[in-house]
Parts: structure tokens; C-alpha cells; sequence
């Protein structure tokens, strides 16, 4: 069992993402998930990330407030408990299009340089 309080939640930047505040829930030290991380996001209304890909799938689960995401010509907005899978290779692009906070959860398994 790993149980990490949120106050001990590290900061992280994350290649490619404007007008966001990042936090590691869980993944990279010891007794953590052996095989995804956990962060927890903030972007500002007008932050995002992308347009790019990973070489693997994730998974985005917004808490509160809206996240625009764009793909392969769609376009969804995802509101307070929506989620979803992007498999690897889509290329994606993600912006709060509101005027309010959203927080989302996102799941992401570790690179095979750290496994």
C-alpha cells in the first residue's frame, strides 16, 4: 500500500502545455504504481497542450470545469466527470475554452526508459 497526502503532491512541467499547474498524485518513487502515474492538472482558462502525439494511450478525467479536445478532425468539450482514452499515435490538441479553472486528472503509463 502507497498512500501519498496531496500537500506532498511534487510539481511538474509537461512538454508542450501553457498556462497549466501540474502535480505528480503518484508514480516515480518507491511503493508507487509499478506501471502508470497519476497527475493532477489545473489549466487556466486559455492554457492547453498540443497538438502532439505519444506512442501510448492515456487517459484524461476532468473534475470540474471544461476541457476542449481536438482530434482527427473532431472536436468534444468534456465537462465535470467525462473522460477520455487517447490511444497512442492520435494526435490530439487540448485547450480551456472557458472562463473558469479545469482540473483533470490524467493516467499515463510510465516511458520504457523508466520501467
Amino acid at each position: 500500500m502507497h498512500i501519498k497526502r496531496f500537500e506532498d503532491a511534487q510539481a511538474y512541467e509537461a512538454p508542450n502545455h501553457w498556462g497549466v499547474y501540474g502535480l505528480r498524485l503518484q508514480g516515480f518513487e518507491e511503493g508507487g504504481p509499478t506501471n502508470q502515474w497519476v497527475g493532477f492538472s489545473q489549466f487556466l482558462p486559455g492554457g492547453g497542450a498540443g497538438p502532439d502525439s505519444t506512442p501510448f494511450e492515456k487517459v484524461y478525467v476532468v473534475l470540474d470545469g471544461e476541457m476542449t479536445i481536438e482530434w482527427d478532425g473532431g472536436c468534444e468539450v468534456l465537462r465535470a466527470m467525462d473522460s477520455c482514452t487517447i490511444p497512442p499515435g492520435v494526435v490530439r490538441r487540448i485547450e480551456n475554452k472557458s472562463n473558469h479553472v479545469c482540473k483533470m486528472l490524467v493516467v499515463v503509463p510510465y516511458p520504457p526508459e523508466a520501467i
